[in-house]
């Protein structure tokens, strides 16, 4: 069984669809039952054999700095490239090129939430000998790619095959990849790929159909994460934190006389007053909920203070 060792994530994107909430923090760093939503990735990538990480950022670039002080986590290699200007998936992975060097790896996007076995991704890269095999799955969100005997044959319909499968954003490279992309060229991957189907790339791709895929883009999708967690009991195979998921952190104050509905979790060194009503809400760290509030389909940011009545708002 052959192993990839390295894996870039893409953790750059402006989170335009999640904002305000993305307005103080990367959508790859907001925190789903106290755990940012980048590790999961990295734990699922560190499970399938992975030990080094090459991770890109655009806004924001110091709160993962922070976050990765050591440069590491879990005892595996971490670096960080920062990009100015937004390069795009396929820029993204150019411009990683020295640190990737001349070895297969996989990109993985840091705004998903993913339990899909990654191993039989890997095994049908080099068992057909794929120069890009790529991760399908049926998930309702878009049907570009097309699919032919293990090949696939058109994306966003190129070359007039129509497609019934989508990108579910991980995927297997080999360093040919390099040479296909302009240096310093804001570019997707996407036609990348489409022009080297017309030229004789082997390009694979395996239907994944199985497990959980979570497209973290907006609240809504945000807040149901968290219902399908709890409602479902869903662990990830590959997490090894035994309290998680934490409705409610450690360091949190929370009266006794305070209601916790639904999907509701309460953050790092929250303040939740006596009275207070939260359904199906979620407090990021430090933030103070006044006596009597009623929060309803809320998520409140880092370091707020609330006080009243609130129904759907990200505060």
């Amino acid at each position: 069984m052959k192993e990839i060792t390295q894996a870039f994530i893409l953790a750059a994107g402006r989170g335009t669809r999640l904002r305000p909430l993305t307005d103080d923090l990367p959508k790859p760093l907001v925190p789903i039952f106290q755990k940012p939503l980048i590790t999961f990735a990295l734990d699922h990538l560190i499970d399938a054999g992975v030990s080094r990480f090459i991770i890109n950022t655009h806004r924001l670039p110091e709160l993962f700095r922070v976050f990765f002080a050591e440069n590491s986590y879990a005892r595996h290699s971490i670096t960080l490239i920062h990009e100015p200007d937004l390069l795009e998936t396929g820029g993204g992975i150019k411009n990683v090129e020295r640190y990737l060097g001349s070895d297969p790896f996989l990109t993985y996007s840091g705004d998903i939430l993913t339990d899909i076995n990654l191993q039989p991704l890997i095994d049908e890269h080099f068992r057909r000998g794929n120069d890009v095999t790529l991760a399908l799955r049926e998930t309702g969100l878009a049907s570009e790619v097309a699919l032919r005997d293990h090949r696939v044959v058109d994306i966003a319909n190129r070359y007039g095959t129509t497609g019934g499968l989508d990108f579910a954003n991980v995927a297997v490279w080999n360093p040919k990849i390099f040479q296909r992309i302009p240096p310093q060229q804001k570019i997707s991957f996407i036609p990348i790929v489409a022009d080297w189907i017309g030229k004789g790339g082997k390009i694979g791709g395996l239907v994944m159909n199985d497990g959980k895929w979570f497209n973290i883009g907006s609240r809504a999708a945000y807040l149901d994460v968290h219902r399908v967690i709890l409602r479902e009991h869903w662990i990830p195979h590959y997490i090894t934190t035994r309290e998680w998921p934490e409705r409610v952190a450690k360091s949190a104050t929370v009266d006794p006389s305070a209601q916790l509905r639904g999907c509701s979790v309460v953050g790092e060194n929250c303040q939740v007053g006596a009275g207070v009503v939260l359904e199906d809400t979620i407090l990021w760290p430090d933030a103070q909920i006044a006596s009597k509030s009623q929060l309803h389909g809320c998520i409140v940011r880092s370091q707020k203070k609330i006080s009243g009545i609130h129904r759907n708002s990200d505060i």
